[in-house]
């Protein structure tokens, strides 16, 4: 497709620019584009202005990761403080691995191949994303992409959990 060859140094360029600075990554928003060029061209065909369009898309890609990246808060085990005592050492271990296994579980329990790219960045081993990629047979530039929708779906299934906790005691 002559399209796609003609909008592929613009989108790296574009990508790059609106990236510096922003903690985002460039491959990220190219892969959003080109999904986005995707999703456009079925629904109604190539664009009329495939350079103005392809800009329009890099800056609303940006946004919206921009916008991902302040909803989402790092957890940081420091701010809640260490128990003190003998005992809540051993509590605290006991809780973080029940954490744990909650997680894992849940992991599993995804559509896809999430279980299998979760689980390899949750790995003790630490691979990095091109290890990751040959071992599940995706792109490296697509890992990204494919991670953030699995922890968005991952997220949506814990919340939903949690808003519907199991019910306590019998029911009548």
């Amino acid at each position: 497709m002559d399209l796609l060859e003609e909008l592929r140094p613009l989108l790296a360029a574009e990508a790059a620019a609106e990236a510096l600075g922003a903690g985002i990554e460039p491959a990220d928003l190219e892969q959003g584009v080109w999904l986005r060029l995707l999703e456009h061209t079925r629904a109604s065909g190539p664009p009329a202005q495939p350079a103005r369009w392809l800009r329009s898309a890099v800056r609303a890609e940006a946004r919206g990761a921009r916008r991902r990246a302040l909803r989402e808060v790092p957890y940081d085990p420091v701010a809640d403080g260490p128990p003190s005592g003998p005992e809540s050492c051993a509590e605290r271990r006991a809780l973080e691995a029940e954490r744990r296994r909650a997680l894992h579980a849940a992991v599993r329990r995804l559509p896809g191949r999430c279980p299998g790219l979760l689980s390899a960045l949750m790995s003790r081993s630490d691979p990095t994303y091109r290890e990751i990629a040959g071992a599940l047979g995706i792109s490296q530039g697509s890992l990204g992409p494919v991670r953030s929708r699995c922890l968005g779906c991952l997220r949506r299934m814990l919340m939903a959990e949690v808003a519907a906790p199991e019910l306590w005691g019998k029911e009548r």
